[in-house]
């Protein structure tokens, strides 16, 4: 069975998803699709405004055959770490292809750009750090040095969009990791990443979640049952909110600098920088704001703010070096169970399904190896963001492990 992978955060799945899915389904002549999705905690270091499973559940719904778990030290991580670490599960699964969406809609100027920041690595970063003590964000001082390296207009361009940069990191990644992995992209369609205007029935996730938040119709912008599914959802109050996300942040800051020594990616005056911020700050966008300088991009900031939330510390550096050592099944179609099922025996990872048998499997995968211990804390950190993650959804009444209670979600 061929099949085609996804990499995804669906925050919600809304109709340019539904789009893209059967756009790639069409493009790899695939008859599976295997998404790997983040789970509660995102690239960009903001919570999701759905758990992953009714995420997953959504995806499901649409026609998604598989859905599983980006481990977190790559969801909520750089733009190279969370593409190494999602190409590496696809490469894990079996997936033959990996379609993205792109504003170039083409693979050449990606590829020119991604070859080009390959062969010069060290020399481009040390350029592209000098422009970033001058005040540039990393997109446009990255798109500023490859300006004067002769690349043609269309790569440069491409540097310069959100979807984009991210194909480039997944163009990076097959290379780095000599994955056998076809790379395929089609244009973004609709509105673009950023923006929150529609067009012909599609508008971008930030677009929706902004509608979300002031009151606006949005449901047409969804897959219908997926629609459903979030509106009863945000009913009962099991959507994230940010004022909750910002009360346990200050929980976290309000301590001081000392409560936080070692934080991941975080120095002693970026640390002091938050703290102090926090003293003063009304919302999680005004924390932002007023940490943010020219070397701490709003980014960077809003993630080491999700690292404080988890109390992630020096660990992430092995994690990221050994990259993701297990497959979280969260959801799957009869289709992909089938798959699955075919393809168990070859799985370059272990697959888990059930979190009370997780141990049980990781050992059976690694023997009681150095490995296995570093899975189970990998894993750990997973459940742990599961459970700081209820608290920011008001009308949660389950037990807060949920990753111990939550079945599968199969599908149709």
């Amino acid at each position: 069975m061929n099949a085609v992978g996804l990499i995804t955060e669906y925050n919600p799945f809304h109709n340019g998803h539904l789009h893209h899915l059967r756009e790639s389904l069409r493009l790899a002549g695939a008859e599976i699709s295997v998404a790997v999705m983040s789970g509660h905690f995102l690239q960009r270091g903001e919570a999701a405004l759905a758990d992953k499973w009714l995420r997953a559940r959504t995806a499901l719904a649409a026609g998604v055959d598989l859905v599983v778990e980006i481990p977190f030290p790559f969801a909520c991580n750089s733009a190279p770490h969370f593409a190494s670490g999602a190409l590496r599960l696809l490469d894990a699964l079996g997936a033959s292809s990996l379609c993205f969406g792109s504003e170039a809609g083409e693979l050449a100027p990606l590829q020119e750009a991604a070859g080009h920041l390959e062969r010069d690595k060290e020399r481009i970063e040390a350029q592209i750090r000098r422009r970033l003590c001058l005040g540039e964000s990393y997109p446009a001082a990255r798109a500023g040095v490859l300006a004067t390296e002769g690349l043609g207009e269309g790569a440069v361009a491409a540097l310069r969009s959100p979807n984009n940069i991210l194909g480039i990191e997944y163009l990076r990644a097959i290379a780095a990791n000599g994955s056998n992995i076809r790379p395929l992209a089609i244009p973004r369609i609709g509105s673009g990443y950023h923006e929150q205007r529609e067009s012909e029935g599609i508008a971008s996730a930030t677009g929706i979640r902004a509608r979300i938040a002031e009151g606006r119709p949005w449901e047409h912008l969804l897959p219908r049952q997926g629609a459903t599914l979030l509106a009863q959802a945000l009913e009962r109050g099991l959507g994230a909110q940010k004022e909750r996300f910002f009360s346990a942040l200050m929980g976290r800051l309000l301590p001081g600098e000392e409560a936080l020594c070692g934080l991941y990616q975080a120095d002693g005056g970026s640390l002091r920088r938050l703290c102090n911020a926090a003293l003063e700050a009304v919302s999680v966008d005004d924390l932002v704001e007023r940490a943010a300088q020219k070397q701490l991009t709003r980014t960077r900031i809003r993630r080491m703010l999700v690292y404080a939330l988890l109390g992630v510390k020096s660990e992430m550096g092995g994690y990221l070096e050994c990259g993701p050592l297990y497959l979280r099944l969260l959801g799957a179609s009869k289709r992909g169970e089938a798959y699955l099922g075919k393809r168990r025996d070859s799985l370059g990872l272990p697959l888990i399904h059930q979190m009370p048998k997780a141990k049980k499997a990781l050992r059976r995968f690694y023997g009681e190896d150095g490995k296995c211990r570093q899975a189970a804390e990998m894993l750990a950190l997973d459940c742990r963001a599961t459970r700081l993650y209820s608290l920011l959804m008001p009308g949660f009444s389950k037990h807060r492990n949920r990753d111990f209670f939550e079945e599968v979600i199969r599908g149709g």
